[in-house]
């Protein structure tokens, strides 16, 4: 017969063959060895193979189906800019024509990967919040101390003088928060989000830095209302409706999407955003000047390079001190919590 146990989690198929029968005064002698006697032999026993389990492979963000045929080489595939970096890429860029009707003009795209990187957030030294010695600007450049793990660097919003927002970093808040704004949040416990802020002027303590800009420019993955309405998104250079403009949005998973293209309206520039997968997104800076990302080919900041083809700035923009704020993108370990921000 057999019979079929678990043993720590483990399946034992135990097989017994039964001895002869015998009567009362049938039973073995106490001289006699058990290996001669089949009832007593040890049960041949057959184990099981273990489970094992392996982890699933890291998440890639998909990549940007072309609406133009053929599409260009290249053309919609994420590219990992942190190759020296170890683990998965935490950046990755792309390329791709959004429009068919307008099949010169080039969307430059970036995927940032929340769960290993952190967002920080560095005044200028022409704003925000007042400049008078007694606050806490920090270096206004990225900190040379963490150079190190710096991944990428990217334009932040408008100046204060031209929209009123908040303005929160490194435990100072250089402009009180306001209700009803497109915020982008590095929380403490590594989270990265964008919303539609209704926390009152000051943030909570599980928040480690915070940026608004203007309304929401996408929600629920489609276009806002206020996306159609072209007085809502800032004053462009000449009066053109079309300009530079660059946007930040949150995927459905949680990682940061930048994008950057010229010739866009708030409408259009929205339309990118839901084409990239973005479930919430924000407009930042508008026209020639400002779009800027820019990646690091090794630690230290070694070999910095313009993933948007900008004419107007330079791979090392934020390494000396900048006229205006900007964020910095550092690798992080994988549940590395509390985040706080380099100063």
């Amino acid at each position: 017969m057999a019979l079929v146990v678990a043993v720590s989690g483990v399946v034992v198929v135990i097989e017994t063959r039964p001895g002869p029968a015998t009567g009362a005064k049938g039973a073995s002698s106490s001289t006699t060895s058990a290996a001669a006697d089949p009832a007593t032999t040890l049960p041949a026993t057959t184990t099981l193979p273990a489970t094992t389990t392996t982890a699933p492979p890291p998440y890639m963000p998909p990549s940007v189906a072309p609406t133009i045929s053929p599409a260009l080489p290249g053309e919609g595939v994420w590219v990992a800019m942190d190759t020296w970096s170890p683990g998965p890429p935490s950046v990755m860029t792309t390329s791709f024509r959004p429009d068919p009707a307008q099949p010169t003009i080039v969307a430059y795209a970036s995927w940032i990967r929340s769960s290993t990187t952190q967002l920080a957030l560095y005044p200028g030294y022409e704003g925000p919040g007042p400049t008078a010695p007694t606050v806490d600007r920090g270096p206004e450049m990225v900190p040379t101390t963490a150079r190190t793990s710096l991944l990428a660097t990217f334009n932040s919003g408008f100046y204060e003088a031209d929209s009123t927002a908040g303005f929160y970093a490194h435990g100072t808040l250089y402009d009180p928060m306001v209700d009803g704004l497109a915020t982008v949040i590095q929380y403490a416990d590594g989270k990265v989000d964008v919303m539609d802020w209704h926390g009152g002027a000051a943030p909570g303590p599980t928040i480690e830095m915070a940026r608004q800009n203007l309304p929401l420019l996408v929600d629920a993955r489609a276009p806002t209302a206020a996306a159609n309405d072209p007085t809502q998104w800032g004053l462009t250079l000449g009066g053109a409706p079309a300009v530079w403009r660059t946007a930040l949005g949150v995927d459905a998973k949680g990682n940061l999407v930048y994008v950057a293209a010229g010739s866009q309206t708030a409408a259009s520039l929205a339309a990118i955003l839901v084409q990239l997968g973005v479930v919430r997104g924000m407009q930042l800076d508008i026209n020639p000047e400002w779009p800027i990302f820019a990646t690091y080919g090794g630690p230290g900041a070694a070999s910095p390079s313009l993933d948007v083809p900008n004419p107007n700035q330079i791979p090392n923009r934020f390494l000396y001190s900048s006229t205006k704020d900007f964020f910095a993108v550092f690798a992080r370990q994988p549940g590395a919590v509390p985040v706080v921000q380099p100063w």
